[in-house]
Order: structure tokens, then C-alpha cells, then sequence
């Protein structure tokens, strides 16, 4: 006879039924997934962070990485999905041309924008960006914070980010494990992040694109995909800022020198990782930057419809602390 005290002594092996039956399909799931991300990855495509570039001098920063060819077409933008990640307002679309494109709306759609094109101009992989400064976007919900708009219902001041088909957006990547760490490459990068005050050096920034390339080859490449918090003040949560020249221009970059390594006045995200930073890769990353004139990095600030006012002063501070790091003593 089967009694409520049966039932209730019946109670552990029915949950441990249950763990046999649940559990064996959880790890064959999770080694589906890792099977599916490792076809995703290629464990023999190759890592690239950085290639040299033998063009600094020459290289368009008005159109930065995407050239013209790259261009969205504004002519009708419409509305896919919302992100709902993230610090900014961020949308799906596709562009006249059929195109997909992540647009992301507020204030930090300007720094970004002006940041990829000095990775860029170094030699950096980066993402493809564009700004427009008015943009009307077909079946847009309303944003789920304050952005500015412009002519009506269109919004102001609007970053492209593009998404190419022959581009698989992938894992993560970690500031101190990856496989650039100790390079001058890294360092190098680490130093650029300084000199633009990105405070947000968070691994949930970092993005492994797996490009496919037109003869079948691919790579990964270790983009920084998040460059907004750029172009004010560091600190902590209360201080820090982003797009905000007047206060950018009044901090300082470099501390001093000691020994061989470079101290720097930066309050941000793992902020130790300025700690591994030499003389020699500071003045590495300098001499690259000292490549650019002062017309190229204005048209980086252009592209990113700074004001007039504001991309002189940009401009001339970021010369100076380009100046800075060549003239390292030591």
C-alpha cells in the first residue's frame, strides 16, 4: 500500500531520477556550445591586435577604416531591433542600401567616433564607424533615456557602427590574458587608452572579430568595441566623464618617469595596466602617433561633428601629449 509516508521516503530517489535524467543533457548542451564555438573560432586562425602601417602620414581620418566605399546610405534607415545593453541608446538598423549597422545615440557617439579613426591611423584593428549628424530612423521606438534630436523626430549626432556579412562578432577578450600580453603592441594600446582618458577599460569592451577575408582566409581580429568613454575626465564613478573637451584638455597624461617605466595620471578600469609600460613602448607609440599632422586629427575630430572651438582644442592637446611621449626622458 502505497502511504503518504511511502510518498514522502520516495521523495530522494525521484530527485535523483530527475539529476540523472536533467544533468547528462546539460553537459552534452554545454559541449554542443563549446563545439559550436570552436567551429566558430578557428583554433588556426590567426590573432591580430596591430599590422604596421606604412601610410600614417597619408591616411584619410576624415573616413577613417571604411573608407568612402563603406558609407551608409542615409537615404531611408530603418529599425531592426533595440540593444537594450549598455550606457547609450543603441538600435539595429539597415541603411538605404540594405546594410546592417548598430547605431548608437547620446554623448558618446562623438568620442568614439574620433577615437577608432587615431587607432586606426596607427595601425589598430578596429570597427568601421561613421557619424551623421541628423538622422531619421524609420519605426524607431522611443529612447529608453534623453538623447538630443534634431529636424523633428530625428535624432542627433548618430555613431554607424557596421556589421559586414563576412564578419562573425565572437568571444570577448581580456586585457591580461590574451595573446599580445607583454608586446609592445598591447603596451602600446594601453598608452593610446591614456591618451584619449578611456576610463572604461572593461574585458566587456573587448571584441574577437572573425573576419573572413574574399579568398576564403580568415582572422581574428582583437578590437576595442567600445571606445565612448573617451575625451573627458577620469576618476571613479562621481569625477569620471565623456565627451567633454574643455575637461579633457585640463587633465594631465603624463606623471613622470622612474627607472624605465612611464607613470601615468590616469584614474580609471584596471588602471594597472599602465604599470608595465616602458620608455621604449611609450616612445614606440609616440613616434607612430607623431606621424599624424595636426590637418589628420582635426579631420578625426571632424568626422565626429565636433565644433570648430572644440576640435582646435583637442587637436592641440592631443599633440601635446603625442609630443609628451617622444620626448620621454630616460
Amino acid at each position: 500500500m502505497f502511504t503518504s509516508n511511502t510518498f514522502r521516503r520516495s521523495i530522494p530517489f525521484f530527485a535523483w531520477l530527475i539529476v540523472l535524467c536533467v544533468v547528462p543533457g546539460l553537459f552534452a548542451q554545454k559541449e554542443k556550445d563549446k563545439d559550436k564555438k570552436n567551429q566558430a573560432t578557428p583554433s588556426d586562425a590567426p590573432a591580430v591586435l596591430w599590422r604596421q602601417p606604412s601610410d600614417i602620414a597619408s591616411r584619410d581620418l576624415f573616413l577613417g577604416p571604411g573608407g568612402e566605399t563603406m558609407k551608409p546610405d542615409l537615404s531611408n534607415i530603418t529599425f531592426v531591433k533595440e540593444d537594450p545593453e549598455g550606457y547609450s541608446v543603441k538600435y539595429h538598423v539597415r541603411d538605404g542600401a540594405g546594410r546592417k549597422w548598430v547605431v548608437k545615440i547620446g554623448n558618446e557617439a562623438r568620442p568614439e567616433t574620433a577615437a577608432v579613426r587615431l587607432l586606426w591611423a596607427v595601425g589598430y584593428v578596429t570597427e568601421i564607424n561613421y557619424l551623421a549628424p541628423c538622422v531619421h530612423i524609420k519605426g524607431a521606438p522611443k529612447p529608453r533615456k534623453h538623447v538630443e534630436r534634431c529636424e523633428g523626430d530625428g535624432f542627433a549626432d548618430v555613431r554607424f557602427e557596421a556589421r559586414p556579412d563576412n564578419v562573425k562578432r565572437t568571444d570577448n577578450w581580456e586585457w591580461k590574458n590574451n595573446p599580445f600580453v607583454g608586446t609592445k603592441e598591447l603596451n602600446g594600446l594601453a598608452v593610446l587608452m591614456a591618451l584619449l582618458n578611456n576610463w572604461d577599460l572593461k574585458n566587456e569592451n573587448n571584441k574577437i572579430l572573425l573576419v573572413r577575408s574574399d579568398d576564403g582566409t580568415t582572422e581574428q581580429r582583437y578590437v576595442i568595441s567600445d571606445l565612448g568613454a573617451t575625451f573627458g575626465k577620469t576618476g571613479g564613478g562621481i569625477t569620471h566623464s565623456r565627451n567633454e573637451p574643455e575637461k579633457y584638455v585640463k587633465t594631465k597624461f603624463v606623471d613622470r618617469v622612474k627607472g624605465n617605466r612611464v607613470e601615468f595620471a590616469f584614474s580609471g578600469k584596471q588602471g594597472e595596466l599602465l604599470e608595465r609600460v616602458t620608455v621604449e613602448q611609450a616612445r614606440w607609440i609616440g613616434s607612430l602617433l607623431a606621424q599624424l599632422s595636426d590637418q589628420q586629427i582635426q579631420d578625426a575630430f571632424r568626422a565626429a561633428d565636433f565644433e570648430p572651438e572644440e576640435i582646435q582644442m583637442l587637436t592641440k592637446e592631443v599633440r601635446t601629449r603625442i609630443d609628451q611621449l617622444v620626448n620621454l626622458p630616460g
